[in-house]
């Protein structure tokens, strides 16, 4: 099978000396995702402590946090991935200079309305909107082009993911009273289905190249289909009927079948790479969310909250990081084996905002204030970390003089 995203080997070519920022999709998406990652968090604190919630009077100031964290952060960390991703699969370039300029002058401007000025909405919905569509566009079209239909499965995530902002926006801006709901559950779990499918492509291949022990992994069919069938109906449940006994069923499903398939991608050297063992606890924090969301209908103390936030921190926050300390090394010609040792430190203050903002308030319920003090705090560590790490990286033309 086609990789996902293929590395190639580095060169001994000259490096250019210029500015590369707007050479390929993952350089300025990626770091727009982690400043906006830390500054987003920070403002969101601020506004928990103070109690001054953000000026919208149809959506309430969790649904408007939800909504820029799974449309704003995570949302451009998958348009950097695919406009990558995308030139590999077909051979043809995606957007660079200044039209990658634009699309991210788009992503910002909606950004910045929502953060500062949120009772101008509609102006972020027009700005978010435009991004969605040229983002649509710019990864449909070179795939249509070449023919490559197997990737119509990840291109229609993101059909859903564009609808599911608009539909935050309709109620923003009042012409819904439901659209929030349904973009926030929908952006969640889509978001988590994408990781599990990209996931299933890429990370056994990861592990099969990155330790030192020869090992083979295989996928099952049975459990793929399995995983994204319960995705699909805990979906639509919650968004329906929402019953929960089924969704108990489906939670736990997904968690030990998921788990299951880990499982079988375990081997020893894992651990002694900081690339694959963050990768790795991802997945399994992903479980534990299901499990939780899953043990929410039976056990009192533990409420749905945690298990969101364990999908959104512990899942995409630790994925996303991952894949972008990964993508970023590979795409500029760095080794992928050798990567900066402040990444060990970045991944383990994400899996640990996880663990506080999860655990902490199950075991210590007078300490909640705590728990979310001391998870931002460690978010905003590991997202400034890897901004202040990665800028030159990301900046800089690939050291082997190659384009991109």
């Amino acid at each position: 099978m086609q990789p996902l995203i293929q590395i190639s080997p580095p060169s001994r070519k000259r490096p250019a000396q210029a500015f590369a920022l707007l050479n390929l999709g993952f350089r300025p998406f990626f770091l727009v995702a982690a400043c906006f990652a830390a500054l987003s968090i920070g403002l969101w604190v601020w506004k928990y402590i103070t109690q001054s919630a953000p000026a919208l009077n149809t959506v309430s100031a969790s649904q408007w946090h939800a909504h820029e964290m799974l449309y704003g952060f995570a949302f451009v960390v998958i348009a950097g991935f695919l406009l990558t991703a995308v030139k590999n699969w077909t051979g043809i370039q995606t957007l660079h200079g200044r039209p990658l300029l634009g699309l991210v002058a788009c992503w910002a401007v909606a950004r910045v309305v929502m953060q500062f000025a949120p009772s101008q909405v509609a102006l972020a919905a027009l700005f978010d909107g435009v991004f969605n569509l040229w983002l649509l566009i710019a990864v449909a079209w070179p795939i249509i082009r070449v023919k490559q239909w197997r990737q119509l499965g990840v291109l229609s995530k993101i059909v859903l993911l564009t609808l599911g902002n608009m539909a935050f926006y309709a109620e923003a801006t009042g012409w819904t009273t439901q659209g929030a709901h349904v973009a926030i559950w929908t952006g969640l779990l889509l978001n988590i289905s994408l990781i599990l499918v990209i996931s299933r492509r890429i990370l056994p291949m990861f592990i099969e190249r990155g330790v030192k022990e020869e090992v083979t992994l295989k996928n099952s069919l049975w459990i793929d289909r399995l995983l994204m069938v319960c995705l699909a109906a805990l979906l639509i449940n919650i968004l329906t009927v929402n019953n929960q006994p089924l969704n108990l069923v489906l939670g736990l499903t997904i968690s030990l079948s998921a788990g299951f398939r880990l499982v079988r991608w375990h081997t020893p050297g894992i651990w002694q790479v900081p690339l694959l063992w963050s990768f790795y606890c991802g997945l399994w924090l992903i479980n534990l969310g299901f499990l939780l969301y899953a043990m929410s209908f039976v056990v009192p103390d533990i409420s749905v909250i945690l298990a969101i936030h364990c999908w959104a921190i512990g899942g995409i926050g630790v994925i996303t990081l991952a894949m972008m300390a990964r993508v970023s090394l590979g795409h500029t010609g760095r080794n992928i084996h050798q990567p900066p040792g402040s990444v060990v430190w970045i991944f383990s203050l994400v899996i640990f905002a996880t663990l506080s903002r999860v655990l902490l308030p199950i075991t210590f319920p007078e300490l909640y204030r705590l728990s979310v003090m001391l998870a931002a705090a460690c978010w905003i560590a590991a997202f400034g970390l890897f901004t202040i790490v990665y800028w030159p990286i990301l900046s800089k033309p690939r050291i082997d003089g190659s384009p991109g």
